[in-house]
């Protein structure tokens, strides 16, 4: 059990360093555009592509970290009204929404990222399938966040107030 949970700590900090690098990447190559631009006026012909890239990236991942962190939309001056186990049926439904919603990227996140992969982005030339792969990535992350919040385990790893209840 304790190497179980030191394999998914492990994926989940990787996970958590792909989105935090892909930020780093996409800020790096924009003020890299706009200095090229302004001061050289040249742009390089792949740095639009590949920040785009990034930000869907970084995008997605952020979604999934968010559940994570249980930084979903909640009505908290509602709930603060409910008795606990009002509460506690919420959480439920909100994990199995969740749940329901990583599927569905899962699903046709894949289903889409295949289709994709005979086409390429234009500069880079990269398969289109790096565009769309973070979708059954992310779905697949939430629903294993959803889950685990679902039986009772608390995902969070970094102290934000206000998220979630």
């Amino acid at each position: 059990m304790k190497a179980l949970k030191r394999f998914c700590l492990l994926i989940d900090s990787l996970f958590e360093k792909v989105a935090l690098g892909s930020l780093v990447a996409m800020i790096i190559i924009v003020t890299l555009q706009v200095f090229t631009r302004k001061l050289f006026n040249f742009v390089l012909f792949w740095s639009e592509e590949v920040t785009l890239l990034m930000l869907c990236w970084f995008s997605f991942m952020g979604i999934a970290i968010g559940v994570r962190e249980k930084l979903h939309l909640a009505i908290e001056s509602f709930t603060t009204k409910l008795p606990p186990a009002a509460i506690n049926v919420i959480d439920k439904v909100v994990s199995l929404a969740t749940m329901a919603f990583g599927y569905y990227l899962l699903k046709y996140g894949w289903d889409f990222t295949v289709l994709m992969s005979e086409s390429t982005l234009p500069a880079t030339k990269l398969s289109n399938a790096w565009e769309y792969g973070v979708m059954p990535i992310t779905g697949f992350m939430m629903i294993i966040y959803a889950f685990l919040q679902l039986i009772g385990i608390d995902t969070r790893r970094h102290n934000v107030q206000g998220g979630g209840h």
